[in-house]
């Protein structure tokens, strides 16, 4: 809302305020997402699509056993007779070269199937398509008619199917002509008359000849934002106020088993649907890239978040093949220098995609798919915990080097290799490399059990005169109770005391499909229906919600602990944080108790010019307490008490505490 809107409202614009004595300036930017295609967070998850395999470009290099005819039935009702078969030969686009040829022989209807005849193909989706009601769901396909003699009509139906040898039951249903003899692409809109949880899609030929299919799509039209991703799913992602989102990966960037044509390419991922090339995914299944990097930037415009892209540098992940059950043999594979000056232009057509005014070629696609504004990015990741070898290092250091001459304005975010503990052989030379460059961020990885996250303060160690601030990019305690959840709660409570040093951090992996979770924990699990949010979500969620500039550390004393332990102390599994937003006037007082004993906190606020209410929001519980797809025990509980200055606060067992405040 600009100051005119507000003065025309008669409404008056919030000041920021002037920060008290005593606090000390941290990042606001500290709470944000990481999104990978993982355990289908893309196809099959948060891009909305309904259709598996809509393109028949699935194959078995990606798992075997997969094909074009992957997720799809054939079908012959009544005593109609005829085949399907994949074809390449002039394909809708040369990055989409399989669509299916469904040759109809006869197509008749016979007396036990009262009416359904024709010949072609079903699709369930992600185990069974989930429709409601009155929704409308938009459908669309290629079509091209191989007999120009006669015209095809084509019956689309959404259907719920009622065993072997039943007519299935029709929800919606259209019938298409279609007369093009070249790829012709047909729209219709469904709109189901009861819900259903394992609805199928059915593609039925009812003229004789030949048609070739493609690009088939099943879309809802009730998209978060219309802008093609479920709802549901976007919206949790919403409710954590993240302030940036970092992607596509993870592993994912840098391809992880097949070499550097699995290495994901930003450019394959935009423009029209059918010209993006799909990619055999680093988790073992396809990626039709219908999720890509327009909608990537799209969602953080719509979110309010900073895109954060991390780019390959011309070096695969030690992983490759199998490399990772070699150790201490690495499976590293680097591209030639003389090949390097092809990476480095990739990121440099990024950063004019996304920031360039619409008179040079990459950001004229950009307005072409609809977005005429620039989408300001700022930062730019390079490379993902890669092994800090001297392969590395000197392809980084050319990418870097030549990026950050045509544009200073971009702040890299580089990489502290796999396993970023002190001590560690590749978060040493990963530091050392950032120190050489003045590097702006450098991003380091962990995933522990939560004795580590409960134990240990590492950022209290680090330097100060260090230039290069730190992106905790992925972490996660390796349970999903509450316990974990607050082991990593008290660790951010760590990192707002250190965010001076820490300049962002993000939970991974963030989603997971129940039917093919590669990895466990995840903060958010879901099926067709529906989404279930971890304890360690609710935790995310408490402290997107207080991002501030100032932290102090004064206000908050445990009783029992010495006078001047004012900071909680390693293997101390309690703490507090107390963070001032000036921009919104918001004041957050925030305590963890992780331990199995009641803890007294006294709070002095006497600084801050707090009005008379406050409101409280608790997670708590057992220790053990987990949420999943049959229950929900923890979740936030929120009430507004009165506000006080100077009071003393029962911590209870196995919880978190905030208390939000008005200035």
């Amino acid at each position: 809302m600009g100051a005119a809107m507000i003065a025309a409202l008669g409404l008056q614009a919030q000041k920021p305020m002037k920060a008290p004595a005593g606090g000390k300036a941290i990042s606001d930017e500290l709470i944000g997402i990481f999104f990978e295609d993982i355990s289908n967070a893309a196809d099959g998850g948060l891009y909305a699509e309904l259709i598996q395999n809509g393109s028949f470009e699935f194959n078995t290099t990606e798992r075997d056993g997969w094909g074009p005819g992957t997720a799809w039935k054939f079908l012959r009702p009544g005593h109609s007779l005829g085949y399907m078969r994949p074809c390449m030969e002039k394909p809708l686009h040369k990055n989409n070269p399989t669509y299916m040829r469904i040759h109809i022989e006869r197509s008749r209807e016979f007396y036990d199937y009262k009416g359904w005849k024709g010949v072609g193909l079903q699709n369930d989706g992600y185990n069974g398509i989930s429709v409601k009601a009155g929704q409308k769901y938009d459908f669309s396909a290629f079509f091209r008619n191989m007999n120009r003699q006669n015209d095809k009509d084509i019956r689309i139906a959404l259907v719920e199917p009622q065993g072997w040898g039943k007519d299935p039951k029709v929800l919606a249903e259209s019938t298409i002509n279609v007369n093009a003899v070249d790829w012709e692409r047909c729209f219709f809109t469904l709109t189901p008359d009861a819900d259903c949880k394992n609805a199928a899609l059915q593609i039925l030929v009812l003229t004789q000849g030949d048609i070739d299919i493609d690009e088939v799509s099943l879309m809802p039209q009730d998209t978060y934002k219309g802008h093609g991703l479920r709802k549901d799913l976007a919206q949790a992602l919403a409710d954590l106020h993240p302030k940036f989102m970092r992607f596509p990966g993870g592993c994912v960037v840098h391809g992880g088993g097949d070499g550097f044509w699995d290495t994901y390419r930003w450019k394959n991922t935009i423009g029209p649907r059918q010209t993006r090339a799909s990619l055999k995914n680093t988790w073992g299944y396809h990626q039709s890239m219908a999720l890509g990097y327009f909608e990537y930037f799209q969602f953080c415009e719509d979110l309010g978040m900073e895109p954060l892209p991390i780019l390959p540098c011309g070096v695969s992940c030690q992983g490759t093949n199998g490399g990772w059950n070699m150790y201490p043999t690495q499976a590293q594979d680097v591209v030639p220098m003389s090949e390097m000056d092809e990476w480095v232009q990739d990121a440099l057509d990024l950063i004019d995609w996304a920031n360039g005014d619409g008179t040079t070629e990459w950001s004229r696609k950009r307005v072409e798919a609809g977005h005429p504004k620039p989408f300001n990015l700022k930062y730019l990741g390079l490379g993902n915990e890669e092994k800090i070898s001297p392969e590395f290092c000197e392809r980084f250091k050319y990418i870097y080097e030549r990026v950050t001459k045509a544009h200073p304005e971009i702040i890299i975010v580089g990489t502290a290799g796999p396993g970023s503990h002190p001590g560690n052989a590749d978060l040493e030379n990963g530091w050392k490399l950032a120190e050489e460059l003045n590097m702006p961020i450098i991003d380091e990885h962990y995933y522990e059990p939560n004795e580590y996250f409960l134990n240990k303060r590492q950022y209290d160690n680090y330097s100060r005169d260090r230039k290069t601030k730190v992106y905790l990019g992925e972490y996660a305690a390796k349970d999903k109770k509450l316990i974990d959840a607050l082991a990593e709660g008290l660790y951010l409570l760590h990192v707002e005391r250190n965010g001076d040093i820490v300049a962002m951090t993000s939970y991974a992996p963030l989603f997971a499909r129940r039917d093919n979770t590669n990895w466990n924990p995840d903060m958010i699990y879901f099926d067709n229906e529906r989404a279930y949010l971890t304890c360690s979500y609710y935790v995310q969620q408490l402290f997107g919600q207080s991002a501030g500039q100032y932290y102090y550390g004064d206000c908050v004393k445990f009783e029992g602990d010495a006078a001047d332990a004012i900071q909680p102390l390693e293997n101390v599994h309690y703490g507090q944080s107390v963070v001032l937003n000036v921009k919104t006037r918001k004041l957050y007082v925030k305590i963890c108790n992780a331990s199995d004993e009641a803890k007294k906190a006294n709070i002095n606020l006497s600084r801050f010019g707090i009005k008379k209410n406050v409101v409280k929001t608790v997670i708590a519980g057992s220790a053990n307490d987990e949420n999943n797809y049959d229950q929900q025990p923890i979740a936030p509980q929120k009430e507004t008490i009165k506000a006080q200055k100077k009071f003393t606060l029962d911590v209870a067992p196995y919880s978190f505490v905030m208390l939000e405040y008005n200035l």
